[in-house]
């Protein structure tokens, strides 16, 4: 059995998914960011109060981790802005070639 075709979303759909999906994902990072500066401020108070290396390194770590969590997500965005946001074939694959070039630089 084939699948159906699906119908192109009229251009008005497709901008108000994009926008609706952007507004959501711009919440997400912006709610991970908030988090990891709380886990910044408290690694800040970790080495006033004098605690151990051990401890401060291994928070150090988990905020590492979440940037690089955070880093991912953006560029998951971008991805998801170049498929939808282009014309054609063609464009869509320059914009995600534009994508892995910006994760080869700065993943």
């Amino acid at each position: 059995m084939t699948p159906p075709t699906p119908t192109p979303e009229p251009a008005s759909d497709k901008s108000a998914a994009t926008s609706a999906y952007r507004t959501e994902h711009q919440r997400d990072v912006v709610n991970r960011l908030k988090r990891i500066e709380g886990q910044v401020r408290g690694l800040i108070d970790m080495v006033e109060s004098g605690r151990p290396c051990e401890d401060v390194a291994q928070q150090m770590s988990a905020a590492r981790k979440a940037m690089d969590k955070t880093f991912y997500r953006m560029m998951a965005c971008t991805v998801m802005e170049a498929v939808t946001s282009s014309e054609s074939e063609l464009d869509t694959f320059r914009e995600v070639e534009r994508s892995t070039r910006i994760l080869e630089k700065y993943a």
